[in-house]
């Protein structure tokens, strides 16, 4: 895709098209791949990042049937032999620049009695793999790689009886969590998982949908942990996925910056573990309403609401590092929040940030810099002065789908033209995202 630019807006209304959760779509794929007969998913997610987690669940021996495509959503019909009958691949699983993908299937291979080898593109083999290969291999699986098996390509030795492990993890993180839980669902016994703060919990639920019995608790610290007794079986289920929160928090930030805004977002994701966006942009001053929806919806009892957000007036807030791992996809667009806001914001603790499809910290401490911002990082903390005015810029995306969507929308408010260099990452997560921007604008 050719270089975007976007010029500032005169107003932004509408009702931007979502895509689905592509959290909840890698796993109801995965979880379909596990689960006996017919699965089907609507509503799913459709950008590139789902679409390998689907070509990796054909691969391994399931029928994936694609239909009802449409703005950054698609139904699947997923038709497996169970987790029992997975087929070895013939060829290297691409997992393109999912890192998702790439733990989620560790942890789904590591409990059967097969070899395979995943790979992906040049962002993803720089990505660390070695946080979900030690939980798995003290389990019993087998992994080989570069740098002691920490990059890709990896190479995966399945066991069908895999030891249950008393985990700690030493970073938050949702992926390593469901990479332990479902290799969990082979070993021959209890499995306890235990985080400083509890991670979006997507996983848990989905298992509990299909039959597999998840035990949550507080421990007397304050910690929070997650029990899975093995050997479980995986139940196939219909679901519908709810919309983005990931992807909807580019149009509350856009909303709430814009000084004539007013943007409805419907059937978004309001899980718990994934609302983080929504109250820190309200702790800011955003005008958001929140509209439950009753009726039932969303992928196995996941709470869902219509958003409406409105022109505001924001203000700077601190974020220490728990708040920082629940909104950690979020950061990008929220430093651009930031940067509209008065005051300073403080975002401390976001070193996660490292390690996503580029230097997320960087990315966007550079391309804020360029549109006139004043940013300060220090290790790995972020110290955003706001309430200056922005002037259109070139920004790098460095091939990040957050830093692509992030510069688009600082692009509705700066003066001038802004160009946002290699924007076409965001298919990525968002593939009808700038047909969105222009849909608001109009």
């Amino acid at each position: 895709m050719d270089d975007l630019v976007v010029r500032p807006a005169a107003r932004l209304r509408g009702r931007p098209a979502l895509p689905g959760d592509k959290s909840i779509s890698h796993r109801a794929l995965l979880l379909a791949l596990l689960a006996a007969g017919e699965s089907r998913i609507a509503a799913a997610g459709d950008g590139e990042d789902v679409r390998s987690t689907a070509g990796v669940v054909r691969a391994l021996g399931a029928t994936v049937e694609r239909s009802a495509e449409r703005a950054g959503r698609v139904d699947y019909r997923v038709v497996s032999p169970g987790g029992s009958a997975l087929v070895e691949p013939d060829a290297f699983l691409d997992c393109g620049n999912s890192g998702t993908t790439t733990r989620l299937v560790c942890g789904l291979l590591a409990g059967r009695p097969l070899f395979a080898v995943l790979d992906g593109d040049a962002s993803l083999r720089r990505r660390p793999m070695g946080r979900v290969v030690e939980p798995l291999a003290a389990m019993g699986a087998s992994f080989s790689g570069r740098r002691g098996a920490t990059l890709l390509p990896l190479a995966v030795t399945g066991r069908a009886d895999l030891t249950p492990i008393d985990y700690a993890t030493p970073v938050p993180s949702a992926q390593v969590k469901s990479a332990i839980l479902l290799a969990a669902l082979a070993a021959q016994g209890e499995t306890r998982i235990v985080e400083a703060v509890a991670t979006r919990d997507h996983t848990e639920r989905m298992l509990r949908a299909r039959g597999v019995t998840v035990t949550e608790a507080t421990t007397e610290d304050g910690r929070h942990e997650v029990r899975l007794m093995g050997p479980a079986t995986v139940k196939a289920i219909d679901e519908t996925v709810p919309s983005d929160p990931s992807g909807a928090a580019f149009w509350l930030v856009a909303g709430a910056i814009h000084p004539d805004a007013e943007l409805h977002l419907e059937g978004v994701s309001t899980n718990p573990t994934r609302r983080a966006i929504i109250d820190i942009l309200r702790r800011m001053g955003a005008d958001i309403e929140e509209h439950d929806l009753s009726a039932p919806g969303g992928a196995d009892g996941e709470p869902l609401a219509d958003l409406v957000v409105r022109s505001s007036r924001l203000h700077a807030v601190d974020l220490g590092p728990t708040e920082v791992a629940a909104a950690i996809d979020e950061i990008p667009v929220l430093c651009l929040a930031a940067a509209a806001a008065t005051g300073t914001t403080r975002i401390r603790g976001a070193g996660e940030l490292r390690h996503k499809e580029s230097d997320r910290i960087a990315g966007i401490a550079d391309g804020l810099t360029a549109l006139g911002a004043r940013v300060r990082v220090t290790g790995d903390d972020i110290e955003i002065e706001g309430g200056r005015r922005l002037t259109g810029a070139i920004t790098e995306t460095l091939d990040d789908h957050r830093l692509a969507m992030t510069f688009a929308i600082a692009g509705l408010i700066a003066e001038g033209e802004t160009t946002v260099r290699r924007p076409g990452s965001a298919a990525i997560s968002y593939p009808g995202f700038f047909a969105e921007l222009e849909g608001v604008r109009a």
